[in-house]
């Protein structure tokens, strides 16, 4: 059954006192939940000198402890469960490149929530029941495919389940069924893109108006190169899977000024990532995230490892996000500078005769260790050595004025650089381990 507008916007614009007490009766359960079915979460509750019954006010809840991704290794598979694992419907996990994947389950209850939240996501992206929606990110255990799937049934949309990969057919299939909305990563659009014009065809005559792009931080420098190529409106989409998957903020076609968090079911905070201190409303830090109606697997101040801050409603009732920053675990410290890859990504994008991919490379020559970035020329840009280094030097120049530190730019042909089908790996660290 699709939902009509008025549905999806009861919460959502219920008063602030409204939304709070909901939180705190969320909470005060979400809290007890935990403590009473995950031995994790009573042994840390227990050592912190914090009960569940001593939440009183949404403030009590910096007085309980963190949870972090090492407690999901250090529980793996399923030692974080609060219901017994055949009361589970469905798991999911991360990749795993870097140690045990994270595993996180979901019963009926929970794949229902997620999937109103999607489908909340995207009646608030400007999507409505009837549209044809093209979801290209990936499938399987990764959350995004599945996550967006379900959501846009639930809302009552027709769902073309594409997945990544297969650029060509991405195409093809646009052409032909021609979707008013598409899901996938920001890169990966960029890639579906330049199919279009590989294929002479723009790719502003097509028939999407709406891209929903999430799974890995993007700036509105490129928000704007996307909008520019496409025509369309380009949304910022949040979630990670220790919480739900996408679907735990949506940015709102309305006001397109970050995602909304959708605070009835998450509760958040902004720390210092160094302390751990909660900060006050409005100042940049790492994100905290609390589930308040999960079963399976609830959350309990997870650092999200996110750099961002919470800003004053404006669509809805409800607080929204400034865009991700980048991740306290992606920061690079090159020579003692802190560096993101988005603010290298923001001046790549102020150089109008480079394209929108670039890769990062980390070496250590001696003691020192030294950044490489690579970029590429827009097609048709002029393609010459000269040209190349009066481009590389201007970047350099950039990035040390604006961010401190001098780097190597390596300017490449058109196309040359390799294309993500999902989440783009930005950076490569070819540093050897110090003996």
């Amino acid at each position: 059954m699709s939902l009509d507008k008025e549905t999806y916007q009861v919460i959502e614009r219920s008063s602030v006192d409204e939304l709070r007490a909901l939180q705190l009766q969320r909470l005060k359960w979400s809290l007890r939940h935990a403590y009473d079915n995950v031995p994790h979460y009573k042994k840390a509750f227990d050592a912190a000198g914090a009960h569940p019954n001593d939440l009183r006010a949404l403030e009590d809840l910096s007085r309980f402890p963190f949870l972090v991704k090492q407690d999901f290794r250090d529980h793996y598979p399923f030692g974080l469960l609060a219901v017994p694992r055949e009361q589970a419907v469905r798991l999911h996990a991360s990749s795993g490149t870097t140690g045990k994947p994270t595993v996180v389950a979901y019963t009926r209850n929970d794949i229902d929530v997620w999937a109103e939240l999607m489908a909340r996501s995207i009646f608030a992206g400007g999507g409505r029941p009837g549209d044809l929606v093209h979801i290209a990110y990936g499938y399987g255990l990764f959350t995004g495919g599945l996550g967006a799937h379900y959501g846009a049934e639930r809302l009552g949309c027709t769902v073309v389940p594409m997945s990544g990969g297969q650029t060509e057919k991405q195409v093809q299939l646009i052409r032909d069924l021609e979707p008013r909305i598409i899901m996938v990563t920001p890169s990966y659009m960029l890639a579906i893109s330049e199919e279009f014009a590989r294929q002479g065809v723009d790719p502003a005559s097509c028939s999407l108006r709406i891209g929903i792009f999430g799974a890995e931080p993007w700036t509105n420098a490129l928000r704007a190169q996307i909008e520019s190529r496409l025509g369309i409106d380009a949304l910022d989409i949040y979630g990670l899977s220790e919480v739900m998957g996408p679907g735990v903020a949506m940015e709102c076609i309305s006001t397109k000024d970050g995602p909304v968090l959708w605070e009835d079911h998450f509760y958040p905070e902004i720390i210092d990532p160094e302390t751990g201190r909660v900060l006050p409303e409005g100042e940049e830090g790492e994100l905290v995230l609390t589930s308040l109606t999960k079963e399976a697997l609830p959350v309990i101040r997870y650092r999200t490892r996110d750099r961002t801050r919470l800003l004053p409603p404006t669509a809805r009732t409800m607080r929204r996000m400034d865009r991700i920053s980048g991740r306290t675990d992606d920061m690079l410290i090159i020579r003692g500078v802190n560096v993101f890859p988005t603010q290298i990504e923001e001046l790549i994008l102020r150089q109008a005769a480079l394209a929108p991919h670039y890769h990062l490379e980390i070496f250590r020559e001696g003691h020192l260790d030294s950044l490489t970035v690579n970029v590429e020329l827009q097609a048709g840009v002029e393609d010459h050595q000269a040209r190349r280094d009066g481009v590389a030097g201007e970047l350099a120049r950039s990035i040390k004025s604006y961010i401190g530190v001098t780097t190597t730019v390596v300017v490449h042909s058109s196309s040359s650089l390799e294309r993500s089908m999902g989440k783009a790996k930005r950076v490569s660290d070819r540093r050897r381990p110090t003996q």
